[in-house]
């Protein structure tokens, strides 16, 4: 215990890795999820909103491409303490244009920036974790560090849409609600990166390589992607990486406009605090159960064994999401209890898909393997997102498997639910050792 308590540099973990690891999940919920809410209740078509927030998705895709770069500036102190600056900054300005005219387009820009900000910041803070505590302590502080980047998802997408939904009645001002809410955010990144100033520790081992040039690293780097190209197998690895998850991620970016239409559209006719509750609290505690659920079960059977019904933990749930959008029931207790089933059941088939990504990424140069995984990972959640706006659009004229409400969602998760055969399709051909996973 004496060992988890000491200093790291001149700071005990405990003083910055809880508010480290908030400030890391803000930002990515913020851009991810509070956008999508916030244009579809400006008013912001379903095509338009999900193409063009799945773009804000994008430098967390290109992230391991410039990441090595970070080592050669300065120190991932400075990194972090910038990019939260940076943030705050960036937050301000989405707060200040959001009741503009020209709105859309600005805030937009702001959020690409916010994004990629928010990228360099995770590659800098999880390199200070590495650096700054030694391995006792890492180990020690695996679950402190996500336990506080879960409070960021519950607060990112639950706390603030409650707290929007309640800026929105009593203001009667839906952009004035949500520049409240950036300002709010702008002030807290503000704030935090006062705070770590003085509570982030300074490294030894902090500093700007030295004897590595831009040449050396992109020569290494080079030499890093080829060798994940000539991995066994790695073609259906890349196809396993992108459709395995391909249900969900054609279906994320209309679960809160689902929820928040109006019933006369095809919604479910939510608040926006009700749709912050629903989804943003009780799914994510369903989500995080299930993701702990899957890991024990994996450990149990190894993943190449449970991972078709881990497959279909993660895709048949969806089936709720259809049957909601035909009954559309008025119960608010019925609805949270099919999203936090649907959610547990993708946090429990999850499990085996990032398994896979460190099974993968075995071998030489195994933390470089597994960025391009996790670089395949979200081009594999980033573009069927970018369409499913259009898709709903397109599906909204016909008429197949309901009547008397309008159709577009119901042939939207319907078709959801057919893409779950692309899951089970890669899954047949993927290879994976059979013990591997097992205790």
């Amino acid at each position: 215990m004496n060992k988890i308590l000491s200093y790291s540099g001149n700071r005990n973990p405990w003083w910055w890795i809880p508010s480290l690891y908030i400030a890391e999940g803000l930002p990515y919920f913020a851009v991810n999820t509070l956008t999508v809410i916030m244009y579809t209740n400006m008013g912001v078509s379903l095509a338009d909103m999900a193409f063009f927030t799945g773009w804000l998705y994008l430098p967390w895709v290109i992230k391991p491409f410039w990441s090595p770069f970070i080592d050669l500036f300065k120190t991932k102190r400075l990194w972090i303490l910038i990019m939260q600056f940076a943030m705050a900054i960036g937050m301000a300005g989405v707060a200040f244009f959001l009741p503009g005219k020209f709105y859309f387009t600005i805030t937009l820009i702001f959020f690409w920036l916010i994004a990629f900000f928010s990228a360099t910041h995770d590659i800098s803070a999880d390199g200070l974790y590495l650096i700054g505590l030694d391995s006792h302590q890492q180990a020690a502080f695996v679950g402190v560090r996500s336990t506080f980047y879960r409070i960021a998802s519950i607060a990112g997408q639950g706390g603030l849409v409650l707290l929007a939904g309640y800026f929105e009645n009593s203001l009667e001002d839906i952009p004035l609600a949500w520049s409240y809410i950036f300002a709010i955010l702008s002030a807290f990144f503000f704030l935090v990166a006062i705070y770590h100033c003085f509570a982030l520790p300074r490294v030894r081992d902090d500093e700007a390589i030295k004897g590595v040039n831009r040449k050396t690293i992109i020569k290494d780097f080079f030499k890093t992607f080829i060798t994940f190209f000539q991995k066994p197998h790695i073609w259906t690895a890349l196809a396993f990486m992108l459709l395995y998850r391909f249900p969900e991620a054609l279906c994320i970016k209309l679960v809160q406009p689902f929820l928040l239409a109006s019933r006369e559209t095809g919604g479910l006719g939510l608040t926006t605090a009700e749709a912050g509750l629903v989804n943003g609290t009780i799914g994510v505690v369903g989500l995080l159960l299930g993701g702990i659920a899957g890991g024990v079960t994996i450990s149990w059977g190894g993943l190449k064994k449970l991972l078709f019904p881990m497959a279909y933990a993660l895709t048949l749930p969806c089936l709720f999401y259809c049957f909601l959008a035909m009954w559309q029931p008025e119960s608010f207790v019925l609805i949270s209890i099919a999203i936090f089933i649907e959610q547990f059941g993708y946090g429990f088939g999850f499990s085996a898909y990032m398994l896979y990504l460190l099974y993968f990424s075995r071998g030489e140069s195994a933390t470089s393997h597994y960025a391009f995984c996790t670089a395949f990972m979200a081009i594999g959640m980033m573009v069927p997102g970018m369409f499913s706006g259009w898709i709903h659009q397109y599906f909204d004229n016909f008429e197949f498997f309901a009547s008397g409400i309008n159709q577009g969602y119901v042939n939207f998760f319907w078709l959801v639910v057919l893409s779950s055969t692309l899951t089970f399709l890669v899954c047949s051909f993927v290879k994976i050792d059979p013990g591997f996973g097992k205790k």
